[in-house]
């Protein structure tokens, strides 16, 4: 999004120019055209131009981000890696971009297992990771990117893609992960904190 905010206001800076947005009065444009306008009434805030070119460019990008989910309630997706997906409840919010700081709840299971591994469901506040950045096992992060604000999925990760043959010894309040497990992710993407700030930052005020 960022990308498409930077090239708006590039483009929009060349058209303008840097002593603001007007209509030219040289002798060669006014000697091609039979029309003519006083510069005073076509003089344009080069800040005001700024705010409407990405203000446009937000719209767009705003409205690709919260376009219908592409994905049916409980449809199941498997993907090449072997990680499959249900699609428990659908949301209507934005997708998080990869390095974004995304709030998410979760429970984990061991498939078979009832005893969880980690549930944040209960919590007054969600679980804060940055996609992409590995804070959560692999098999999570790779379905994280694809998530709308508000969807809820089951998750079914390999093993290979989660604690790998070594498992995870037993520690206080957590249960052992044997070898090779596959794990089962319940997660809800909550939202995405500093998406609408980003955008206020950029245009700012006079």
């Amino acid at each position: 999004m960022r990308s498409m905010f930077v090239s708006s206001v590039i483009a929009a800076s060349l058209v303008v120019g840097s002593s603001g947005f007007t209509v030219s009065s040289s002798r060669a444009v006014s000697q091609s055209t039979s029309l003519s306008m006083s510069a005073s009434n076509n003089e344009f805030s080069r800040v005001d131009f700024l705010k409407q070119v990405v203000g446009a460019s937000a719209a767009t990008a705003f409205s690709a981000s919260f376009a219908p989910s592409a994905f049916a309630e409980n449809e199941i997706v498997n993907l090449p890696s072997g990680v499959k997906y249900e699609i428990i409840k659908s949301g209507d919010g934005p997708v998080p971009i990869v390095g974004e700081l995304a709030g998410i709840r979760f429970r984990a299971n061991v498939e078979g297992v009832s005893n969880a591994l980690d549930d944040c469901f209960g919590t007054s506040e969600p679980y804060y990771t940055r996609v992409g950045s590995g804070g959560l096992i692999k098999g999570v992060e790779e379905v994280l990117p694809k998530m709308r604000t508000g969807d809820r999925w089951i998750i079914t990760v390999p093993g290979k893609l989660a604690f790998g043959p070594k498992g995870r010894p037993s520690s206080a309040g957590k249960p052992r992960i044997p070898n090779d497990a596959t794990i089962i992710f319940e997660i809800e993407m909550v939202g995405i904190p500093g998406r609408e700030v980003e955008l206020i930052e950029l245009i700012g005020d006079e």
